[in-house]
């Protein structure tokens, strides 16, 4: 991993998306209140996984960059799967 910077944006990339993703899908099936609820959630995970970026008190850094970068692309996958089952 190159930096905490690229980390962030990383986040913030990925998850704008699904939530851009989320809004068209939603629109397209007539089912807003459950694109709504999707999108809620990510930014649910978007404030948890940052809150861990931010996290000074962590003794191995790398391992940590790592798990978290790992969580976001399983919880991207399962709200895009979850976007696809609308």
């Amino acid at each position: 991993m190159a930096s905490i910077k690229n980390l962030k944006k990383d986040i913030n990339y990925v998850l704008g998306d699904v939530i851009e993703y989320a809004l068209d899908v939603s629109i397209l099936k007539n089912e807003p209140k459950k694109g709504d609820e999707l999108i809620d959630e990510s930014i649910e995970i978007f404030d948890a996984l940052i809150a861990k970026v931010n996290d000074k008190n962590v003794e191995n850094k790398k391992e940590h960059f790592k798990a978290i970068n790992q969580e976001l692309e399983n919880k991207a996958k399962d709200l895009v799967n979850k976007i696809n089952s609308l």
